[in-house]
């Protein structure tokens, strides 16, 4: 059975979640899809605290680095927060590769994410 690249948003004690899953290989209309939806998503509450929980997430390339940048970018304009959880070896090293890891504050797990979320100034 083939996985799809999908995410799942919900809130829990203030910050809003997106749980991302993209299997290794990503069709590009489909990722294009999931890009913009979680881009809407971002827009109705970015000036809020976030977490975007990397867990599931297997691809890794250049669509990938470039939502995480767009995502962060929304939120950081409208006054928001972002913490990043759940990175793989692979993400991260992507990550540092293109030093990019300087721009986003990340945790472990999923529960210090959004307690670093709620504190973050």
């Amino acid at each position: 059975m083939s996985q799809s690249s999908r995410f799942h948003v919900r809130s829990e004690d203030d910050v809003q979640i997106i749980e991302l899953t993209l299997p290794v290989i990503v069709d590009p209309v489909e990722f294009d899809r999931l890009n913009e939806g979680v881009g809407t998503v971002v827009e109705g509450d970015a000036g809020g605290r976030w977490v975007l929980d990397l867990t599931h997430v297997q691809y890794v390339g250049s669509a990938l680095l470039g939502l995480l940048v767009n995502v962060r970018q929304r939120i950081k304009s409208a006054g928001g927060k972002l913490v990043l959880c759940g990175l793989g070896d692979q993400v991260s090293k992507a990550l540092r590769t293109c030093s990019l890891h300087t721009l986003f504050a990340v945790a472990g797990g999923r529960g210090e994410a959004q307690k670093m979320a709620k504190t973050m100034r």
